[in-house]
């Protein structure tokens, strides 16, 4: 088993509530958009999925292994990419992939297959000796999703991996994710962006600390372009 389920999470920074009973179960090799406006709690539930922060409400799966009773087990199925970029920008791209495999355990003629591996799926073999400082804002997150790939995780969570790309870099970056989920990978993604949802996707609109809708696009908007149907969604509650 390789999904990813979140069941009846809720958490607070002190009175104000972040997340509220919120439940998705993203089945494996699925690519599930986690749509929401910034506020939403995207990023507290990201949080919570890597063991950032923890709460005793509600229940986290990562590949059949329960985050609180397995967190190991279930931490080192999980590949991350997080919102604020954490390359070192003093090193090459094959230098960072290098220092984060050798933190999984992986080292030597294993660790140069799997980072030629990773560099190859996202089209960045011919950049891995440059510095990352060097890199565009599009090559720099494609060489963190190929960094996150090196251990083989079964899901991969991205949390507004495309902010502050441009259009062309953004459609790149889709792209190759939603070939990762082809391949078999469980993606989890968060956007407040509906243009990076396709209508086969399976989408979870989360406003106000809450789920408002789940299921796939198709079946949420009923004919009606994402963006009328978030709008109306996210303005009824306000």
């Amino acid at each position: 088993m390789s999904g990813l389920r979140v069941s009846n999470l809720s958490f607070s920074y002190g009175a104000k509530q972040a997340l509220n009973d919120v439940s998705i179960d993203v089945g494996p090799g699925q690519f599930c958009a986690l749509l929401g406006p910034n506020g939403a709690g995207k990023s507290t539930l990201f949080s919570l999925l890597t063991r950032l922060l923890s709460t005793t409400a509600g229940a986290i799966e990562i590949a059949g292994h329960d985050l609180t009773q397995a967190p190991r087990a279930a931490l080192a199925e999980l590949g991350v990419v997080f919102q604020q970029t954490t390359l070192d920008l003093d090193l090459s791209v094959r230098q960072n992939l290098s220092y984060f495999a050798a933190l999984q355990g992986i080292a030597g003629r294993e660790a140069t297959t799997r980072i030629d591996s990773a560099l190859d799926r996202l089209d960045m073999r011919e950049r891995a000796n440059e510095k990352a400082r060097a890199l565009n804002g599009g090559h720099r997150r494609r060489a963190e999703i190929a960094r996150a790939l090196i251990h083989s995780p079964s899901v991969l969570l991205l949390d507004e991996p495309t902010v502050g790309l441009d259009a062309s870099a953004r459609a790149a970056i889709t792209d190759h994710v939603h070939q990762l989920s082809a391949e078999g990978t469980t993606v989890l993604w968060a956007t407040h962006l509906t243009d990076e949802v396709r209508s086969e996707d399976a989408l979870v609109i989360l406003h106000t600390a809450r789920v408002l809708a789940a299921g796939t696009t198709q079946g949420i908007c009923q004919g009606a372009p994402l963006q009328d149907t978030f709008l109306s969604l996210t303005e009824a509650q306000e």
